[in-house]
């Protein structure tokens, strides 16, 4: 990529599970990286491999305070996404979800930059159409001889999970591409690594 289109790329919560793998596609694509994240749920190991790439910066930062530097476009992907650490800080995830998104908002405004501004499927409420078999997928790729036990639903969490992507689809063009199976096994051998580097339970 020339220089004239290499971007300079900022994306919050980029030590996360699906930031992680932002950063290496926009890298892989000739972009320069820069990484914000304060690691309340994201985690150095998920980009250590990145920290060599000349292309690629780390910053530790909470979104919930304001952040000046001079980028093309963001991805403000800062937030907890799975209910056990939500729920932890309720507080402090509305303040990442409302300050974070006004500071990158502001960020944009100001060096007239692209803003991608991600979000967690409750803002859709519960769908009508669920891959209800999932669970039951999972438990054959992985083998597992475990068995289904039905637990009461945190208050307010959705009941199915399976965002509404038709305005992506009409505005942005996109879609999955991969199968639910194909997308599974490689997500399973991400945690059975992650897993596997974790102390056993006592």
């Amino acid at each position: 990529m020339t220089y004239a289109l290499r971007k300079r790329i900022l994306v919050t919560g980029g030590a996360g599970f699906l930031g992680s793998h932002l950063c290496e596609r926009l890298l892989a694509d000739g972009h320069d990286v820069i990484c914000v994240d304060n690691f309340f749920t994201g985690a150095k190991d998920n980009i250590a491999h990145l920290l060599d790439n000349p292309y690629f910066e780390l910053l530790r930062h909470d979104v919930t305070f304001p952040l000046y530097l001079e980028v093309d476009e963001i991805y403000n992907l800062a937030c907890p996404a799975s209910p056990i650490h939500y729920q932890f800080d309720p507080v402090q995830t509305t303040k990442t979800s409302v300050h974070g998104a006004i500071n990158m908002l502001g960020l944009a405004k100001r060096v007239k930059a692209k803003i991608f501004q991600a979000s967690t499927s409750e803002v859709y409420g519960d769908p009508s159409i669920h891959p209800r078999e999932l669970a039951q997928t999972i438990l054959d790729l992985t083998g597992s001889r475990s068995s289904f036990v039905h637990e009461p639903l945190p208050q307010d969490d959705p009941k199915q999970r399976q965002p509404d992507i038709s305005l992506a689809k009409h505005h942005l063009h996109w879609e999955p591409k991969i199968a639910l199976r194909d997308g599974l096994k490689p997500t399973i051998a991400y945690f059975d690594a992650l897993l596997s580097r974790q102390p056993p339970v006592k």
